[in-house]
């Protein structure tokens, strides 16, 4: 019974440190958008990060690699565009399709904001060891995995 206490302990306090973390997540969120675009919200500066690991991809894909909703992904998209933070261009494969793709200036100002958040993190990382640093990534890896 002591085992299933500590358990249920165990996850109470992970649930209440994941709800912190999602929280301020949020808020780190935003505020990098802004930093980026100061018409661009939360979610759209996730698809915007999304976009800029895959390279020019269809619409359609970035559904199926996001899970988000066919019109949620077009509104953003749009809504990225209408910024100049990605463009559509012509899918060499097919002329009649079209792929998103960052902007230059969309391209230079999330790789700005994302250096500058390194530097940060970094920062806030100075008194972990090594070894701490490994083994949160592995376990946050972990989770990531289950998910």
């Amino acid at each position: 019974m002591a085992d299933a206490d500590d358990r249920e302990a165990a996850a109470q306090d992970l649930e209440r440190e994941l709800s912190k973390l999602f929280g301020r997540a949020r808020s780190l969120s935003l505020t990098l958008a802004a930093r980026v675009h100061p018409g661009l919200d939360g979610a759209s500066y996730a698809l915007l990060v999304h976009l800029s690991g895959i390279g020019p991809v269809r619409a359609a894909d970035v559904v199926e690699r996001t899970g988000l909703d066919k019109s949620t992904v077009s509104r953003q998209i749009a809504r990225l565009a209408q910024l100049d933070l990605v463009e559509r261009v012509p899918d060499p494969s097919d002329g009649r399709a079209r792929l998103v793709q960052l902007t230059e200036t969309g391209a230079a100002r999330l790789t700005k904001v994302r250096e500058d958040r390194r530097v940060q993190l970094r920062a806030k990382f100075t008194d972990w060891s090594a070894a701490d640093i490994h083994q949160f990534s592995r376990l946050l890896g972990r989770f990531n995995a289950d998910l």
